[in-house]
């Protein structure tokens, strides 16, 4: 379908000669039911916004790339803890990429720090550092924040709408479910998202954009949820053709899942005679790039574990280990992929470390590990070394007779 027969569907839907009443009764709703409390979207001094204030540009981009992959309750303290550590466009761009990526450890899809860190720079260079504290100098049209890394169209209509309360719609995960079920439609997300535009273009309530947008994100969060939607308590249940049709669950209609592959890892916790560990830095490409995290990597088929580890810590760091006990195995979860890790205690024989196929390699005290940043997976094997060590120093501590 053409944009011209899009355009033409979209406007001819019976939801659209009901937008006005739609838009009422999803701003009367929110008025009583919304998330007010959400901390970027409140003024310096913690109230709630009016019509022609501004907020921060600032503090909501840096939220709005958070909440990326990652929810709001998940997202709130990070953000705290981020706006301490770099309350400015300055401190951001002038920041080093380990504190930066220390400060984002946990939230995951790490790529989305080095791209904050990228546009911080760009959008120095475009506004100034002594006036970027100045909302009026932040660019104000959508092409210059979708030209800017891992920005799309919602990102930055969700930005503009909320910091400058200007007339540009969004379509997250929650706005597509909502109109999906509103209009009840049986083509699956994937192949739906032009038509769906067009729908949240249309309904966009352009005098009150910044709460029209964020009431649409609070009903789809606490109302019109995947599962157990609450339809009761739905402001446009009246108007809802999912809700009709007698089965809301039933849409967003979707493809059939595709299988999640699953990759086993081994990894060597190497110690030397100082009991220091030895971790390395992941290149700067790919989902990871820039963490730290202990050496190993994929099993091969047929493979025994110990001969994995053996053969990547080899090939990582061109050194020769024995595999001892075992510390942890554990399952991590990424959306295309599950990786099991089995992790070893390993001990050097011969060879000194070289960066092969990472950054760079460093031998650290194990409680010197939380000064790095490491992918979430690591967190628990860093957990269980500490343990492990604190054991092995319990267990060789001379006793004294009595």
């Amino acid at each position: 379908m053409n944009r011209v027969s899009m355009k033409k569907t979209v406007e001819s839907h019976k939801i659209l000669h009901e937008k006005e009443v739609l838009s009422n009764l999803l701003l009367e709703w929110y008025e009583s039911n919304g998330r007010h409390w959400i901390p970027w979207k409140l003024t310096n001094g913690g109230s709630i916004p009016k019509n022609g204030e501004f907020l921060s540009i600032y503090s909501i981009w840096i939220a709005e790339v958070m909440l990326q992959q990652t929810r709001l309750n998940v997202v709130a303290p990070y953000w705290r803890r981020w706006m301490d550590v770099f309350p400015s466009l300055v401190d951001l761009a002038s920041a080093d990429e380990q504190k930066l990526l220390l400060n984002w450890q946990g939230l995951g899809y790490y790529s989305r720090a080095r791209r904050i860190h990228k546009s911080a720079n760009l959008l120095l260079e475009k506004i100034g550092g002594t006036q970027s504290l100045d909302p009026n100098l932040w660019p104000k049209d959508l092409s210059t924040w979708i030209a800017l890394p891992g920005i799309g169209r919602t990102t930055a209509g969700s930005i503009l709408s909320s910091a400058f309360n200007l007339p540009f719609p969004i379509l997250d995960g929650n706005v597509k479910r909502i109109l999906t079920r509103l209009i009840a439609s049986k083509i699956p997300l994937e192949s739906n998202e032009s038509i769906l535009w067009f729908f949240t273009e249309e309904l966009l309530d352009r005098q009150n954009p910044r709460k029209f947008n964020q009431a649409l994100m609070d009903l789809g969060a606490t109302i019109c949820t995947p599962k157990k939607p609450n339809c009761l308590c739905c402001p446009w249940q009246n108007h809802c053709i999912a809700y009709s049709s007698g089965d809301p669950v039933e849409f967003p209609v979707k493809y059939l899942p595709k299988e999640i592959p699953l990759e086993v890892i081994g990894i060597g916790i190497v110690v030397n005679l100082l009991g220091e560990v030895l971790i390395d830095q992941r290149l700067d490409d790919g989902l990871l790039g820039g963490m730290w995290e202990f050496p190993g990597g994929k099993q091969e088929y047929g493979e025994p574990i110990k001969k994995t580890i053996v053969r990547e810590l080899k090939e990582e760091l061109a050194i020769e280990v024995k595999v001892e006990d075992r510390l942890i195995s554990l399952d991590h979860a990424y959306s295309h992929k599950k990786l099991r890790f089995i992790v070893h205690m390993c001990k050097l024989l011969s060879g000194e470390p070289k960066a092969l196929a990472s950054k760079q390699f460093k031998w650290v005290l194990p409680k010197e590990l939380s000064k790095y940043p490491f992918p979430a997976a690591n967190i628990k094997i860093i957990d269980e070394l500490n343990q492990y060590f604190m054991k092995d120093k319990i267990e060789k501590t001379p006793r004294i007779k009595l």
